[in-house]
């Protein structure tokens, strides 16, 4: 059973969203949030699998409400998926830069939104990987002073593995390329990630990009 929090400060979308997920197998909707202090509130409550968050709401925004609950959460830690009326959003983007797990549109069907829950609920963080991307290269920021060095904590085919992640690459194309298993990309991506302090694999992708390890329009692999 998957348990899902739902937070939307517009009533029919969250009232909407909540009767979808109650009538869906297999989910639990724990509570609702009208804004980004009671999504902290009811995630500490509810300790929920999935939160749905809206991205754009008054007082705290889901940025502001998505780095409080990673911080505060005891592990394991909810995954988030943004909702979001626009694509290439850059509220979205700092939103998984605090680390979210991906993001959808709110006018996704109603498949679509369940395919995404249990995509981030399996642990594929990154849903819809080209339109993620896209976002990431639309918004990537290179910091003055970034955590390129920290990249130099990671060994060569981790590093392999992260650049070809925020590529676009799915696990199974980077074991077919790299000539290893499927498992084993996903233990070197997890080390990756927990060297680099990192909770979320599209969190993953904003890093390569912000360390210069991917560049924007860049050659595919």
């Amino acid at each position: 059973m998957t348990r899902v929090l739902v937070v939307d400060d517009q009533f029919l979308i969250r009232a909407g969203l909540v009767g979808l997920l109650r009538a869906a197998p297999g989910v639990e909707v724990v509570g609702e949030a009208a804004d980004g202090v009671e999504a902290v509130r009811e995630a500490a409550a509810t300790r929920p699998d999935v939160i749905l968050m809206d991205v754009r709401m008054p007082g705290m925004t889901g940025i502001e409400a998505t780095a409080r609950i990673l911080a505060e959460a005891a592990d394991p830690a909810p995954r988030i998926l943004v909702l979001t009326t626009f694509d290439l959003d850059e509220y979205v983007y700092d939103a998984l830069r605090a680390g979210a797990c991906g993001f959808l549109l709110k006018d996704s069907g109603p498949e679509r939104l369940l395919a995404a829950v249990a995509a981030v609920d399996g642990g594929d963080g990154l849903f819809a990987p080209s339109v993620t991307r896209r976002l990431v290269e639309a918004f990537a920021r290179r910091p003055e002073t970034g955590p390129v060095a920290r990249l130099d904590a990671l060994t060569a085919r981790e590093t392999e593995v992260l650049r070809l992640t925020a590529c676009g690459m799915s696990n199974l194309e980077m074991a077919d390329r790299l000539f290893i298993s499927e498992a084993t990309v996903k233990t070197h991506l997890n080390r990756a990630m927990s060297k680099l302090d990192l909770a979320s694999r599209a969190q993953a992708v904003v890093m390569a990009y912000e360390t210069g390890l991917v560049t924007p329009g860049g050659p595919r692999p």
